[in-house]
């Protein structure tokens, strides 16, 4: 008996691993079985598929037909093995060829009428076909433009089973008429991303900015309402660079697997944006969900900005969350059916009232809170959660006197030269040890060569490590900074001014 081989791909987090679809016609009742531990969208594709081949006037086989997914201990997700679970039955029942169907992979959703339906994830499955030495890839029309933005893919779009069943050689296979026409992709405007010079005054807070886009430090803005943090926050990404073509890559695969991505654009080329809202749950923060895990805002965030506004009115288990990518840059989520890893590289940036009516500022005349209110106001974003943050800044009320200056802020364009120019300084800097700002260098090697250049430079700081003011973490984290200072300023090194004005970035005023 002829058995029907060809090959699909099951993404576990953002790692495609090649599946191997075997057919096979035995004697016995009519029936269709899916093995190799699928869910239970795939085991239904036994329906969509039988109705698929019929819908394109092909004959399906009146015995017992097995479909067996391997390696049968990979969990199987989702309506991405549709194509293939077809192309192998039909295979096994003489109907078509094996010829080039066993080199191939095939990638889609069949409805019920025979068309190929588009699916999420694409990017990546694409690349890890190509990744395993298959660049052969069949997938959905409305796929074909994302797929082909994988290097050294050979990407052949197929919008009807019938279509794909001719080029292999089946007889008889008709397309249905009126069936509707695939979507055409039609690219979005792209939003113009707002200036840095909207903002009024609050020149601390613009030069903290500045200094976290140029290192890829994490922020803390605390203020009262209408001083400008979201603005500001929301004007972060325009300083960044664009991101580097391996960083496109990686960040477009992402959003493919979630669904977020728009194939029209092209690969994504400016850093992402995500500000979540601060209902959130941990699931849609960090990623989760039943079976096999999915990404989520941080993710998503991914060589970006993640948000968060009114950061302590989020869920204290939310905000712990963060810990694990704060520190390594991904996300490790493990369920019953698998682990999921996603990278979760990006810039924190949190804003967060004084008190619960935010008027705690001055000397606090008109706040309503009263000190046990605002200590368990502050208490909710804990200290292990601060000590990750590099930078710490009160924003300040507008004034009457910021609102009448004739003087405007430097625009994004001004200060986003300025960056590049700092984050040139670190690439050249670190590129031998595979870093490209100063946010990703380990705390030991910072300290040994800022030691090697200025010895002078971390006295204020290991002092305030030793009263206790500062842990080893925040000294860590104080030095990046007054690194990212140096290289804004074009120094070779930094100095003890530069780990100084670190230090009172990170302090809100407090003294050290």
């Amino acid at each position: 008996m002829a058995i029907g081989i060809t090959t699909s791909v099951a993404l576990v987090g953002l790692t495609g691993h090649l599946v191997e679809v075997e057919s096979m016609l035995t004697p016995g009742l009519p029936h269709v079985q899916v093995i190799g531990l699928p869910d239970t969208s795939v085991a239904e594709s036994r329906e969509r598929v039988r109705a698929a081949v019929v819908a394109s006037a092909l004959t399906w086989p009146m015995s017992r037909l097995v479909i067996s997914l391997r390696p049968a201990s990979l969990p199987k997700t989702g309506s991405v093995h549709d194509l293939a679970v077809a192309v192998a039955a039909l295979v096994s029942a003489g109907q078509i060829p094996a010829g080039r169907v066993r080199e191939r992979v095939h990638l889609g959703e069949l409805g019920l009428d025979g068309r190929v339906h588009p699916v999420s994830g694409i990017l990546p499955a694409v690349a890890a076909a190509v990744a395993h030495g298959r660049p052969e890839v069949v997938v959905p029309a409305a796929n074909a433009d994302e797929a082909r933005l994988v290097p050294g893919a050979r990407v052949s779009a197929v919008a009807h089973l019938a279509e794909l069943a001719t080029v292999y050689g089946a007889a008889g296979a008709v397309v249905p008429a009126g069936l509707p026409a695939p979507p055409v992709a039609i690219a979005a405007p792209r939003a113009h991303p707002p200036d840095l010079a909207d903002v009024i005054g609050q020149a601390e807070a613009r030069h903290a900015l500045e200094v976290a886009a140029a290192g890829g430090h994490h922020l803390l803005m605390v203020g009262p309402p209408g001083a400008g943090k979201t603005m500001l926050a929301a004007r972060l990404p325009g300083l960044l660079p664009d991101l580097t073509e391996a960083e496109a890559v990686e960040v477009t695969s992402v959003h493919s697997v979630c669904g977020t991505f728009d194939p029209a654009q092209g690969l994504m080329r400016r850093p992402p944006f995500e500000d979540p809202h601060h209902t959130a749950t941990q699931a849609a923060l960090v990623g989760g969900g039943s079976g096999i895990p999915h990404p989520g805002a941080a993710s998503r965030a991914h060589r970006g900005v993640l948000f968060l506004d009114e950061a302590p009115e989020f869920s204290q288990r939310v905000l712990e969350s963060l810990r694990q990518p704060l520190e390594q840059g991904r996300l490790v989520i493990s369920r019953a059916r698998g682990a999921g890893r996603f990278p979760a590289r990006f810039q924190l940036v949190l804003a967060a009232n004084p008190c619960p009516c935010g008027r705690a500022v001055g000397r606090a005349e008109q706040c309503t809170c009263s000190p046990i209110a605002q200590r368990r106001y502050a208490s909710r974003l804990s200290g292990p959660l601060l000590d990750r943050i590099d930078i710490q800044v009160e924003v300040a009320a507008v004034t009457r006197a910021d609102l009448l200056s004739a003087e405007a802020g430097e625009s994004s364009a001004v200060v986003a030269a300025r960056v590049r120019d700092a984050r040139r300084r670190q690439a050249a800097r670190w590129c031998a040890q595979g870093w490209s700002t100063n946010a990703e260098v380990p705390g030991r090697v910072l300290r040994e060569r800022t030691r090697a250049a200025d010895r002078r430079a971390l006295v204020t700081v290991e002092r305030a490590l030793d009263r206790g003011a500062l842990t080893l973490r925040g000294l860590d984290r104080i030095v990046r900074v007054g690194w990212t200072l140096a290289d804004l300023a074009g120094r070779d090194h930094p100095g003890p001014d530069d780990i100084g004005r670190a230090l009172s970035l990170r302090m809100r005023g407090r003294h050290a």
